[in-house]
């Protein structure tokens, strides 16, 4: 699509731009003004991106910079906020004979380790998780637009749920490859008591242990475990904001308050977490049971969890802690977004491309 003297505007599907009523009247506009460069006839649903002084033009490097910023937000304070539940998740998932139960397990843990230790490894999970969301959501953006562009308006707006899920598997293809070192670390402090107080010490002793590659031995059941938790993160959640604005709210989301915009984002986020939890917990189980005993082979964690403890261990507690957790990353995310002037996630449906000529004659 030949682009005028304004080139410097990014021409962008209107299903990745959430319009405000001055964008939409350029949509109007541009749907109702012949355009020369196709003979009179609008034909896609392309915008033109805001360069509004002081504010970040869409799909700029700004853009992903900021992106990339909130996605270190979202993911590390999160994580690391429910370090206490991922504790005990963790050692039900490694000594179920012990920590038999969600509340149980809590109190095992008062009890050895008294209040500092809910929150032990806490260091390399803040590090880990803003690592692997600054790549998760920056490289989403990126992937979404990029693929968005290969497919072209048409096929982008048809298949706008199949752009999301390779966009959200690309993003964290990269992020597990920034996460896996951290991960490894944190299991191996927050299951083994004794083994180091956190990072500083943790890190060297794993090292020595199991050898800088060792960081990388729960990389594929990572992939496994967040690979799909990422594509049903972001695919549900986009699906869901969607259908909450064209269902549930009767007013026009460019005319919703930004308040009423990041509650849908919490919501949306919170039932895409529920999906996420039970899509990737047998990878969850893998990883910390892998990450936790040397030499251990991914036949020996089936062996040992069982086809149905593998799937259900832990799961009651993931779920709350991965529901919360995803319902917060998207609020807080989309709140950053809003504070640098950028749209909130979602929520547009993708329009349908004009006719072209040959389809107006035919008509």
């Amino acid at each position: 699509m030949a682009t005028s003297e304004n080139s410097r505007h990014s021409l962008i599907p209107c299903f990745l731009y959430s319009s405000s009523s001055k964008k939409s009247l350029i949509l109007e506009k541009m749907a109702a003004s012949p355009s020369p460069a196709n003979g009179g006839v609008p034909k896609s649903f392309f915008v033109p991106a805001p360069s509004e002084p002081g504010k970040i033009e869409m799909y700029s490097p700004a853009f992903y910079a900021a992106c990339t910023a909130g996605g270190i937000l979202s993911c590390g304070l999160t994580h690391m906020a429910v370090t206490p539940l991922d504790l005990v998740k963790c050692n039900m998932q490694i000594d179920p004979a012990k920590y038999k139960s969600i509340s149980s397990g809590f109190g095992v843990l008062l009890k050895e380790q008294g209040v500092r230790g809910f929150f032990r490894g806490w260091v390399p999970t803040l590090l880990g998780y803003s690592a692997q969301g600054a790549c998760k959501f920056g490289f989403y953006e990126f992937f979404k637009k990029y693929y968005s562009d290969i497919a072209g308006p048409e096929y982008a707006a048809k298949y706008k749920t199949l752009i999301y899920l390779a966009g959200s598997a690309s993003a964290e293809v990269i992020a597990d490859v920034a996460l896996c070192p951290m991960e490894a670390v944190k299991v191996r402090v927050q299951t083994q008591p004794g083994f180091a107080r956190g990072l500083s010490d943790g890190f060297p002793k794993f090292v020595k242990s199991e050898g800088a590659l060792g960081l990388y031995k729960g990389i594929v059941p990572l992939w496994g475990r967040q690979i799909p938790y990422t594509m049903m993160k972001f695919a549900s959640f986009e699906t869901i904001v969607e259908m909450l604005y064209k269902y549930a709210i009767p007013t026009p989301k460019d005319q919703c308050s930004k308040t009423l915009q990041l509650g849908v984002s919490f919501a949306g986020g919170y039932v895409a977490g529920v999906f996420c939890a039970i899509v990737s917990h047998p990878a969850d189980n893998l990883v910390s049971f892998l990450n936790n005993a040397k030499g251990a082979t991914v036949g020996d964690a089936v062996k040992n969890l069982g086809l149905w403890g593998l799937f259900t261990r832990g799961l009651p507690l993931r779920i709350v802690m991965i529901g919360t957790l995803t319902g917060a990353q998207w609020g807080l995310y989309d709140a950053f977004k809003v504070f640098v002037g950028l749209p909130t996630t979602g929520g547009i449906a993708p329009a349908p491309p004009a006719p072209t000529t040959s389809e107006l004659a035919k008509a």
